[in-house]
């Protein structure tokens, strides 16, 4: 692993905004728009979550998993890669990665019983075949810095740990949206800490100016949030369901 995000592949492998949104041709032609794109990532990262309360994975496993399934779809379609099946494979290949392994039948369980849909019953060797699917679309490349660290030292470095609580959950929020593929994940920190502040009405202008952070950066990152909250509505499963059948449709 390398020894610090600078010399990682993660710095990388970030990317421009333009860059992630992008909808495959494959499906585009089944008719599936931006939006609709941005819904199943965030349907399926919710997905993710629930799938790692049952098999009982800390926070960072969820976050890579979510990370190696947005890095997958700026590369693969998801006509070709389905997106029910990606996601619990890399909650699968997280676990692995995160040292925090998970078995694949206890996963294959848990999916059979979250998805009641017949063709949506995955096998063992369903997720095994995908896993080797998906590290061919990640290049190998499994090394993902997270925010949750730069966040804890900024917040002490600040003499804000009160806030911890607070800041902790944006950035579980930040997993929701393509940020962690596009910033780096002391730039997110950064972001989670200056909404947070302005929520709790605490004057950190000092303490940025301090750091020299690039404040436009900052604020970019956070008015993505704040848009994503006022914008964010919780798909109906049955809206989910008819925009993932698009990509299953028999041409």
């Amino acid at each position: 692993m390398a020894a610090n995000f600078w010399s990682s592949s993660h710095l990388k492998l970030l990317m421009d905004q333009e860059e992630v949104d992008v909808v495959h041709s494959p499906d585009k032609e089944r008719g599936l728009t931006l939006e609709e794109f941005k819904y199943i990532k965030m349907h399926m990262a919710n997905y993710i979550g629930k799938l790692a309360q049952f098999v009982k994975v800390r926070q960072r496993v969820v976050a890579t998993a979510v990370t190696y399934m947005r890095r997958v779809y700026t590369r693969k379609s998801m006509t070709e890669y389905d997106p029910c099946l990606v996601a619990p494979t890399c909650l699968y290949l997280a676990s692995k990665a995160e040292e925090s392994t998970v078995q694949a039948r206890l996963l294959v369980f848990y999916i059979k019983k979250q998805l009641t849909d017949e063709k949506y019953r995955f096998e063992i060797k369903d997720i095994l075949e995908m896993e080797m699917k998906i590290l061919e679309a990640l290049d190998y490349y499994l090394v993902v810095y997270h925010p949750y660290r730069p966040l804890s030292q900024l917040l002490q470095d600040a003499g804000m740990t009160d806030m911890t609580h607070l800041s902790w959950g944006l950035v579980n929020d930040t997993y929701k949206m393509d940020l962690i593929l596009i910033y780096p994940p002391y730039m997110i920190a950064l972001a989670c800490i200056y909404i947070a502040s302005v929520l709790k009405d605490k004057d950190t202008t000092a303490w940025f100016e301090e750091l020299r952070a690039d404040m436009n950066v900052v604020k970019n990152i956070s008015m993505e949030m704040l848009d994503f909250y006022d914008n964010h509505k919780i798909l109906p499963e049955d809206r989910v369901n008819a925009i993932i059948n698009k990509l299953s449709l028999k041409q």
